[in-house]
């Protein structure tokens, strides 16, 4: 059964720098997109960073220039270097892939990790 699983998160104060990491596990075949998401109290989910096709980085223009994303495809993992932290950073951040396992192509998602900017 496949899985992500998110790691990282904690409480940090404003200027100061946190690691998420995103391990996924299973029966996978390969990862395509792969990325993170987060979603602020009372907003939507929104995209932070992601990298397409294992090529392309994205970014959200609110992070751009803060924020790190890395891929590691041998272990199958993804890593989110946040640095310059804000309290509008402050979220549930979700890993997602989008993979080929046994139903097909598809979304995956982990189970979040809460982060907390202090001011």
């Amino acid at each position: 059964q496949v899985q992500l699983v998110e790691s990282g998160g904690g409480l940090v104060q404003a200027g100061g720098s946190l690691r998420l990491s995103c391990a996924a596990s299973g029966s996978i075949v390969d990862i395509n997109n792969m990325g993170w998401y987060r979603q602020p109290p009372g907003k939507q989910r929104e995209l932070v960073a992601r990298v397409i096709g294992g090529i392309i980085t994205e970014y959200a223009d609110s992070v751009r220039g803060r924020f790190t994303i890395s891929r590691d495809n041998a272990k199958k993992t993804v890593a989110l270097q946040m640095n310059s932290l804000k309290p509008e950073d402050t979220a549930v951040y979700y890993c997602s892939a989008n993979l080929f396992a046994a139903t097909g192509w598809r979304d995956y998602w982990g189970q979040g990790t809460q982060v907390t900017v202090s001011s």
